[in-house]
């Protein structure tokens, strides 16, 4: 039987990353164009229209990512389950057999939606920062060309400048809020939301071909953790409530201990687990 290396997305998902850097980059240049001595509402307008593109190319560009890569990791689960359960020798022979049962096409479905909604959120977070930073810089360029007419003065003062500069700088270094009420830079954010749902994607896919296979148990893989996670390494797992045995069910594991946000565990199906060990 084949030794499966555990699922590694770092490259896939580092590609996505830097797209939004360039994407967040691009749009701090179009902003530090604009003449904030004197801006004008044409100005303002023609370069909120550029950042709409660059926003609208990394939405579509993060998109077709998702869509690619998200059912890659189920069918990478598909496989492990395939291979372990000794279906297919090797994962060549595996990856022959594949298919998605009626519970993983959903499953697929909906991790691609949650996914590209998460991503679409944190470019509607950025369009909606950049879009009031303009707003405001219009505003206090228009307010300073006057206070410096009244005043006879024929430019506006260096602090004035440098404080709306700030106002457009400060549109790209925001942060996304989830949930929780955590912030997050949008590139760590993109990071974190693909790395969870692509584990996510590959250890649902692993439990339900499983489960379609009559394999009710797994392991929890083993890479020298340091967190909370480190407990559960190489334990076993119901993967439904009523299998026989006392061990813990897959679904009422805390997720603060386990298969928490950026978790690298994976999942190893297994039929007879009192010829592993690894329970309670």
């Amino acid at each position: 039987m084949a030794i499966l290396p555990d699922p590694n997305y770092d490259r896939d998902i580092a590609r996505l990353v830097d797209a939004y850097k360039r994407g967040i980059l691009a749009i701090a240049t179009e902003l530090s164009r604009l003449d904030i001595s004197d801006i004008s509402r044409a100005n303002a307008k023609a370069a909120l229209a550029e950042v709409a593109v660059i926003l609208r190319e990394l939405n579509a560009e993060s998109a077709a990512w998702v869509a690619e890569h998200i059912p890659k990791a189920a069918i990478d689960g598909v496989t492990r389950a395939i291979v372990e359960l000794g279906v297919a020798k090797t994962v060549v022979e595996a990856e022959k057999i594949v298919k998605f049962n009626r519970i993983n096409r959903e499953l697929v479905a909906s991790a691609i939606a949650d996914t590209q909604a998460d991503l679409l959120a944190v470019t509607q977070n950025i369009d909606r920062r950049v879009r009031q930073a303009v707003r405001q810089a219009t505003a206090e360029s228009f307010r300073a060309n006057m206070a410096s007419g009244i005043n006879g003065r024929r430019t506006i003062n260096a602090d004035t400048l440098a404080g709306i500069r700030k106002t457009l700088g400060s549109a790209t270094d925001t942060g996304i809020i989830d949930a929780a009420g955590r912030r997050w830079k949008p590139e760590v954010y993109v990071d974190t939301v693909t790395r969870t749902k692509l584990n996510s994607a590959h250890r649902d896919a692993t439990i339900n071909e499983a489960i379609g296979r009559e394999a009710y148990y797994a392991r929890i893989s083993s890479h020298g953790a340091n967190d909370a996670c480190a407990q559960w390494e190489g334990r076993i797992v119901k993967l439904i409530p009523d299998a026989p045995g006392e061990y813990p069910y897959v679904g009422f594991l805390p997720r603060r201990e386990i298969f928490h946000p950026r978790c690298r565990h994976v999942l190893t199906p297994v039929r007879n687990p009192e010829n592993i060990g690894g329970g309670i």
